[in-house]
Parts: structure tokens; C-alpha cells; sequence
């Protein structure tokens, strides 16, 4: 079959594109964001064809599929319907291919993306897992009959798949755009969780979870003591390290070779998977112990004494989260952090939090709203000022005016954002290679 993938640049989008061509189709797509992006890597390794105007000729039989960052407005939108092709819904598309495998869904309002590649590592050697992960990367293998995939609650997405096996890391409030409160949340979770076949594996420590209206029980892990599986004598050595009870029975010390107590959640959730299929403890150490996350995840790089992470933190509760990973790695180091807005109706519903969470570090500057399926007239007054001016001495910046970072030389400079950093990036690396 012949898919077109419009938006084709989005991490899901992209990952999607990846995984119908290894299922053996016709792939290609549309994007107008010509600038190059990490999630491009896996399209060009398989040679698929991406284009970025409208001159192209498209064959009748061709499957149109877009990302909702896509207006129904755009160029290529149109043309495709005045085509007469098929137009599949993205979410769609990723439930079918759910359905054919024994699938692994790690759904929650955080921490998918880090808890997906957890999975996909602990259980690949003892099997050869395909995949689907949120940060551009997937793969179908046809010799395995497992597949991990992160599961979406954006505008409901997970509602179309059929999972075998559950997680639910954490849910809060998010993507309130789409909700109408945390109730209506919870109760589409319970939607989604209902369908798994097999089990349940939720994080006990966040109260909503316990909220969940499930026939099926949930298996629950944490730091509380009340949970069934059971953190304990979490401590920083080169990374995470912590033991795991199942009830009162002793399982394991584990490594974690990355920072935060979020991602010691994260790791737990994985090795319960893991042991649910049979997968033996000496593997899951030694996987675990050797784990690297995702792109854009605490990914670091090094110049001098200038440290730059580039994280997609962008919800106050994952900003709050790498900001206290930052901490707990470099505890002496003074830490600026440089985030990215997405969306003005995140701003809109947290602001406050937003305010709370960035004022965490030593030094804060903000962008602009960047936000690819919101006009900012539907949200008169709603800006980037809302939050700065709610932190001491915190600055509005943007890519074509960043000399003023130029004097954080020598810190950790965190860019946090799910929107695209890289041209920041490049051009805070540019001005402190000026003076060296």
C-alpha cells in the first residue's frame, strides 16, 4: 500500500512513517518546515521521500494520513481531498497496527517517552520487540510478536489501540484543550486501560491512578509503602541506584545510569514489565544498567565548563522534575535555564505552576510562544510576559537576540522545550566559542 504522511517532521508522525514502511509499504510526506530536525534520522535511513511544496504528483491509491498540528486549512490539506484520496486519521492507522501484535502500551500524562525505551531495551536479547516511540524512533521487526508503544492521550489517541499489557506512569492535568477537567482525564485513562487483556501496572505514588474505574486489578509501585511493588534506599552514585521489594520480598539492587527520581519510577515501571514477560533479573540489570534515554531527554553536551542540556521538558511537573534531576547530578553548579512556551493554552491553564516550577533555577529566559495548532487571537493577552514577569530578574529572548546569554558562560544552561531548540542551541554553542 502507498501512505502519505502530511506533518511528516512530528515525532509521532515520523515515527509512524518509519513503522509503515517497514511493514512493507509505499511511504512518503509533507512538511513545510524545511530545517532539518532529529526526528528526520530514521526517514533517511530508509530513503523515505519527504517534500515540502505542493508540485508533486500523488498516485489515486495513496492512504493520506496527518499530524493534528497540521491545520485542516493547509495547502497540502487541500489538495489531497480535491484529489479525492483516502484520508486515515493518524491515530487510526496506529490502532490497527496495535492490533496485530502482542502490544505493550505505556500510556500516562508524563514520562512515556523515557518508560517506552526502557521497556524496548529490558526486553530486547530475550526478544526482538518492535517498536514506537514518541521521539521520532520506531521499528517493525517481523521475527518478534511484541511491540512497545507510548500511548498517547492527546485529543484522546489511545482510545483506537489494543493493548495487551499496561502502563500509566502518572495523570494529572494536561492538555486541558482537549479536557474538560481531571475527571473527564481519569475517565478516558479508564476508557483506554479497560481494553488490556493482560495487566495493569500504574504508579501508586500518584493519587489519580488510584482513581481509575478498572474491572482488572492494578499492579502499583512507588516509594509508598503501600504500593505492591516497593522503591527503597534510593540514593545518587554515578547515576540512580535502588532496591526493589515486591511486597516484603527482596528482588534486586538496581543501576540507573541516568539522574532523578522520576526516572527511578520510570526504570521500575519497565522492570515489572519485563518480568511479566518472563525476562530473568540478571538481563534486567544488566540492561537497565547500561540504559541510554531518548533524544532530547537530559541529553548533554560539554564545552569547557559551559554544560548545555537539551531536555523536552514543557509541562510544569516535567520542568519541576529536570530541574531537580539537574540538581541532584550537579549540586554546585549554578543552573539557567532557557525554556521554549508551547501552546498558549498550556500557559493559559499553568502559569502559576510555570512561574513555581522555573523558579527553581538561578536564572530563567523565555521565548516566545511557539505553537503550530493555536492561534495566538484565540488567546488574547496569553503570552511568554506572563510567566517572566512573575520571576526576579528573568528575561524574554529570542533567536535572533541571545547575546545576553553570552554572560551564562561556565553554567548548566538548560534548554527545555517540546518544540524545537536546536537553532537556540546552536547559537548560545556559537557565542561562547567566540571567546575561546
Amino acid at each position: 500500500m502507498k501512505y502519505y504522511c502530511i506533518g511528516i517532521k512530528g515525532a509521532g508522525m515520523s515515527t509512524l512513517a518509519q513503522i509503515l514502511y517497514d511493514l512493507g509499504n509505499d511511504v512518503s510526506g509533507y512538511d513545510e518546515t524545511i530545517d532539518y530536525k532529529f526526528t528526520e534520522k530514521g526517514l533517511h535511513e530508509r530513503n523515505i521521500k519527504i517534500y515540502s511544496d505542493n508540485n508533486h504528483e500523488l498516485d489515486k491509491d495513496t492512504i493520506v494520513t496527518y499530524s493534528v498540528a497540521v491545520p485542516l486549512t493547509n495547502k497540502e490539506m487541500i489538495r489531497v481531498k480535491e484529489l479525492g484520496l483516502t484520508i486515515k486519521k493518524y491515530n487510526e492507522i496506529v490502532g490497527e497496527i496495535t492490533s496485530m501484535f502482542n502490544t505493550i502500551c505505556v500510556s500516562g500524562t508524563h514520562g512515556k517517552t523515557s518508560t517506552s525505551s526502557m521497556v524496548k531495551q529490558l526486553l530486547t536479547g530475550t526478544y526482538n520487540p518492535s517498536y514506537f516511540i514518541g521521539s521520532g524512533n520506531g521499528h517493525i521487526s517481523k521475527d518478534s510478536d511484541i511491540f512497545v508503544i507510548e500511548s498517547d492521550e492527546f485529543n484522546k489517541h489511545f482510545l483506537t489501540y489494543h493493548p495487551t499489557n499496561t502502563i500509566i506512569t502518572n495523570m494529572e492535568e494536561e492538555h486541558m484543550e482537549c479536557y474538560k477537567d481531571l475527571n473527564d482525564i481519569i475517565d478516558t485513562f479508564s476508557k483506554f486501560a479497560s481494553n488490556t487483556k493482560e495487566n495493569i501496572i500504574a504508579c501508586g505514588d500518584n493519587i489519580n491512578t488510584h482513581k481509575l474505574k478498572l474491572n482488572q486489578k492494578i499492579i502499583y509501585y512507588g516509594f509508598n509503602n503501600d504500593n505492591e511493588y516497593i522503591i527503597k534506599n534510593s540514593i545518587v552514585n554515578d547515576g540512580e541506584e535502588f532496591d526493589l521489594y515486591h511486597n516484603d520480598e527482596f528482588i534486586e539492587h538496581f543501576k540507573l545510569p541516568i539522574f532523578g527520581t522520576h526516572m527511578v519510577l520510570n526504570a521500575t515501571a519497565a522492570i515489572i514489565m519485563a518480568l511479566n514477560y518472563k525476562v530473568s533479573i540478571k538481563d534486567i540489570k544488566d540492561r537497565l544498567s547500561t540504559f541510554k534515554n531518548e533524544n532530547r531527554r537530559f541529553a548533554e553536551t560539554f564545552i569547557k565548563d559551559t554544560i548545555i542540556i537539551d531536555d523536552y521538558a514543557h509541562h510544569p511537573t516535567e520542568i519541576m522534575a529536570t530541574i531537580t534531576a539537574i540538581k541532584r547530578k550537579y549540586p554546585d553548579k549554578r543552573l539557567v535555564v532557557v525554556f521554549k512556551p508551547n501552546t498558549y493554552s498550556r500557559i493559559k491553564d499553568f502559569k502559576d505552576d510555570f512561574v513555581k516550577a522555573l523558579s527553581k533555577a538561578d536564572k530563567v529566559y523565555l521565548t516566545n510562544v511557539d505553537s503550530n495548532r493555536e492561534k495566538q487571537s484565540d488567546y488574547p493577552g496569553i503570552n511568554s510576559n506572563l510567566i517572566a514577569d512573575n520571576i526576579p530578574n528573568s528575561n524574554i529572548i529570542s533567536e535572533d537576540n541571545m547575546d545576553i546569554l553570552k554572560q551564562e558562560k561556565g553554567s548548566i544552561v538548560a534548554f527545555l522545550s517540546c518544540a524545537s531548540v536546536s537553532h537556540l542551541i546552536e547559537n548560545f554553542t556559537h557565542l561562547i566559542d567566540e571567546d575561546n
